[in-house]
């Protein structure tokens, strides 16, 4: 019988180094194991502004396509929308992130919103700041000028 009473005579000292190793294993998973790198992700399009000042109002699906790239998504339900997304992270970090968004009536562009939206675009697609009216004079009344 001694050869068993020597067997479990450590038997709890091994539970306890146990339980501890595999605390430390699931802490590192938790705080983020020292010295590994994490790469940057990009997903999505890469559309830059130039890219998007190229587009005017008029032109087709062909030449958007084009200037573009295909999209990221098509709309299976709207089949005139066509959706750029662009998301660049590091691990769970997002370090850039885009978004633009061409409509068409027919096979004519006619909508840009988004992050990248071109200067051409105006009033339709980036809604401009409001300033109150100018006072006009009422009509008979004379002015000092």
């Amino acid at each position: 019988m001694p050869p068993q009473y020597r067997k479990w005579k450590f038997y709890p000292m091994r539970i306890l180094l146990l339980s501890l190793a595999i605390a430390c294993v699931s802490a590192c998973g938790f705080v983020g194991f020292p010295g590994v790198y994490k790469i940057n992700v990009e997903q999505g399009n890469i559309v830059t502004q130039e890219m998007a000042d190229k587009l005017k109002p008029g032109m087709n699906r062909r030449q958007v396509r084009f200037i573009l790239g295909t999209p990221l998504v098509e709309d299976t339900f709207d089949q005139n929308r066509w959706d750029y997304l662009y998301v660049k992270r590091n691990g769970m970090k997002v370090l850039d992130k885009s978004r633009l968004t061409v409509e068409f009536e027919g096979d004519a562009l006619v909508r840009v919103s988004g992050d990248l939206v071109p200067p051409d675009w105006g009033v339709a697609a980036r809604p401009a700041p409001q300033s109150p009216p100018e006072a006009e004079p009422a009509p008979g009344i004379p002015t000092g000028g």
